[in-house]
């Protein structure tokens, strides 16, 4: 990548705007293809859950195959191809812009070679599941056993994921060279942390696919170790929330203080945040198996502790934010106490879509920390709380934030306008989607806590009163799904305006990317160390499992074989 080139520098409301020439039209191709597949992949998953949501409240009967097997896809295609294929298109748009114009070919051609990896693991692994070989609930989770085929896709979408972050570290690295004494731009920095991240994280699942299921899957050993190779799962599971919150936290951090014409409340406290989500999101795997025996209780409190400290970067990012929108609403002549909150741009979807996101974020993160806690967590276990909790995280906190991303992204890679119908249509979509998932989420915590079970088809259990206390909510629940499916219509209607039909400018592109608080202190040189907290990550991960594993593997059992759900 080369240097940056200021093309002009104007100012409103005291605010610096940066013009850059637009993208060069082969990073856009590579850009839009991930962009693309991603909305593809959100279709599929959409439509899997309006079939489930619809079943559960007895509107349509789905056989128990055809119902298991829109779960997996659900869950296959939006918790993982829909957010990674995202994710990589949205790092990909702001390191080219911020440490540079333009991709070297090298790097050009690294990220293709990803991409076409990633789409030939996710095609084998969904054709999998369209047979029906590969119902499992779209987890890796023993002793139910898919094809060795979805094993095997899923493993080079993984593989494909971990060669596409070759572009953003040599990236970086180049630009540090270049730059020796100079703090990286945050959104670069915020690149490299979450890509770090995903790949420490994917270790874990890496290893349970090829030294355990594939194996298994392929009849070279008769059984499994279902306790380890759910460690390795969660050991995955719950960083995999970190790797679709971060490119959020990026917006939020980096994109919206243009948006809104303020400016970064800091560049220290950023950055610390992200190194804190590395420390911590990785050894906190067995909350989620607190219920599960094999596991000495000392290390499940051990990792409890350590999960509730990741709840500290998540209070950072509150703090940082809200210093950020108040400097904003300040700068437009805000006066009082609260008053900068109508300042804000409201009608601008840009803002008003990850605001919503940011709304929702604290009832999801509250209803983590009771899915965390030893004693809560057996009230919540495997019910319906938890679809609640992680639909209200992933499919609002995340995916309200990817659509905000989306609106401005799409025109400025195909030098089009982004439209004040577009606009209007987001505002609408955006609310449509906050109301769907406030009836879905919230009455699936409601239900939950009324012992209805996750993970399980429409069923009357033969008349029990527990079940006929559910059916009600469930149809609310429908009625949630619906408004979803409505807003990813919208959504991706507006998606594919913006990609062909707004208008054509020939103004150079601008990206937004927020500048800091003049009062903002040079970021600490230790911030950049990289080896240093990974060091740090590696010994924390070695401290939570390296005896646990030890034990698992010392007392395993002699193994389960295979279910198989057809």
């Amino acid at each position: 990548m080369e240097d940056i080139k200021e093309t002009g520098v104007s100012g409103e409301n005291g605010i610096a705007v940066i013009k850059t020439r637009p993208f060069d039209r082969k990073d856009t191709n590579l850009i839009l293809s991930y962009l693309g597949f991603s909305f593809f992949a959100l279709f599929l998953g959409a439509l899997a859950g309006l079939m489930q949501a619809l079943d559960r409240a007895g509107y349509i009967q789905l056989s128990p195959q055809l119902y298991y097997l829109f779960l997996t896809l659900h869950g296959v295609a939006l918790a993982l191809i829909f957010t990674t294929f995202f994710i990589i298109g949205f790092l990909y748009s702001g390191v080219i812009k911020t440490l540079g114009s333009e991709m070297r070919p090298t790097d050009r051609r690294i990220g293709w070679t990803a991409f076409m990896m990633m789409v030939a693991g996710t095609i084998t692994a969904l054709i999998t599941v369209a047979n029906s070989s590969s119902t499992v609930l779209y987890t890796f989770y023993a002793p139910m056993q898919a094809s060795p085929w979805f094993y095997i896709g899923l493993a080079l979408v993984i593989a494909g994921s971990w060669v596409s972050a070759i572009p953003i570290f040599s990236g970086y690295r180049r630009w540090r060279k270049r730059n020796p004494d100079k703090a990286s731009p945050l959104f670069a920095y915020m690149s490299v942390a979450t890509m770090i991240l995903w790949i420490i994280a994917t270790i874990g699942v890496a290893a349970e696919v090829i030294f355990q299921l594939i194996p298994w899957s392929l009849n070279w050993v008769d059984k499994i170790d279902v306790t380890l190779s759910r460690t390795l799962f969660w050991y995955f599971g719950h960083p995999l929330v970190y790797f679709w919150l971060l490119p959020a936290y990026i917006y939020w951090y980096v994109n919206i203080p243009h948006i809104i014409k303020g400016r970064l409340f800091s560049d220290s406290l950023p950055r610390l945040t992200f190194i804190l989500f590395i420390i911590y999101s990785v050894p906190v795997g067995f909350h989620h198996q607190l219920m599960e025996p094999g596991i000495s209780p000392f290390w499940k409190f051990v990792q409890v502790i350590l999960t509730m400290l990741v709840v500290v970067p998540s209070l950072m990012t509150v703090f940082a934010i809200l210093a950020t929108f108040e400097i904003a609403g300040r700068k437009n002549g805000a006066q009082g106490n609260f008053q900068w909150i109508k300042n804000l741009p409201w009608r601008d979807v840009r803002f008003f879509a990850p605001f919503l996101a940011m709304i929702m974020f604290i009832p999801a993160g509250a209803g983590g920390i009771v899915n965390a806690s030893y004693q809560l967590n057996q009230l919540v276990h495997n019910t319906l709380w938890v679809t609640g909790h992680f639909h209200m995280s992933l499919a609002t906190t995340v995916v309200l934030t990817f659509f905000a991303i989306s609106y401005w992204l799409v025109p400025m890679l195909t030098n089009r306008v982004f439209t004040p119908l577009a606009n209007r249509l987001g505002i609408i979509q955006s609310i449509i989607w906050s109301i769907g998932i406030l009836l879905m989420a919230g009455t699936m915590h409601i239900v939950g806590l009324l012992g209805s079970p996750r993970r399980t088809s429409y069923t009357t259990y033969n008349g029990h009163p527990a079940a006929l206390e559910w059916f009600p909510y469930m149809q609310i629940i429908a009625v949630g799904g619906v408004l979803l499916f409505i807003g990813i219509i919208l959504y991706l209607a507006i998606v594919v305006y913006l990609l062909l039909y707004a208008p054509k400018t020939t103004e150079p592109a601008e990206y937004p990317i927020g500048k800091v608080h003049e009062g903002a202190q040079q970021p600490p040189r230790i911030l950049e160390r990289w080896s240093v907290w990974i060091t740090i990550t590696v010994a924390l991960i070695l401290v939570s499992y390296f005896i646990p594993v030890m034990e698992m593997l010392r007392h395993s059992p002699p193994g389960s074989p295979p279910i198989r759900s057809w």
